[in-house]
Order: structure tokens, then sequence, then C-alpha cells
């Protein structure tokens, strides 16, 4: 998967991050935990577990695509990219903590 990933990318930078951002794994997940016998509730939550990531996710890319578009150093751009997506994630949970009590 991620050498065919590789090969549209080298062709096509775009349709190889379009490709790459399919939710493959979740559907393989979503299909598995089913084949397992999980309830519809442990796929529910797994589920909201992969709707929670998104953003920071989004987070994530969307730092990486700017800090590289100003010529920072691959290795900078993943670092901030990653530090950023962990600030969220951990701000994320105390607000929907906050929400939910």
């Amino acid at each position: 998967m991620i050498a065919w990933v590789t090969e549209i990318a080298k062709r096509v930078p775009t349709d190889g991050g379009i490709v790459a951002a399919l939710p493959i794994v979740s559907l393989l997940r979503i299909r598995w935990l089913s084949v397992q016998g999980e309830n519809k509730e442990v796929v529910s939550q797994f589920t909201l577990g992969v709707l929670y990531g998104l953003p920071g996710s989004i987070l994530l890319l969307a730092v990486v695509y700017i800090c590289l578009k100003n010529s920072l150093h691959l290795f900078m751009s993943l670092s901030i990219g990653v530090m950023c997506w962990g600030l969220f994630l951990g701000l994320q949970k105390i607000v929907v903590k906050l929400i939910n009590t």
C-alpha cells in the first residue's frame, strides 16, 4: 500500500495525497471488529475515536504544509507538526471532558 501511494505521489503529488488520506485503515479495522464479533457499541466507540482524531490530523498536515511552503527543513516541519498535533489532542481531551461534565 505504501509503495503504491508513493508511486502515485511521484507522478501526481496531489493525487498521491488524496489516496494516502483514504480511510482504508479505519474501514479495515471496523470490518475486523465486526469479524471478531464485537458488538455495535464497540464499533461505534471506535468510529467516534477516529472522528476525534481527525481534527488533530488535519492540523498536523496543515502545519507541515505551511512549514514546508516557508522553506523549513522537513525534519523541523514534521517536528512542529507533531508538537501541534499533540497539543491539540491534549486540549481537545480537556474540552471534551469539560463538556461532558
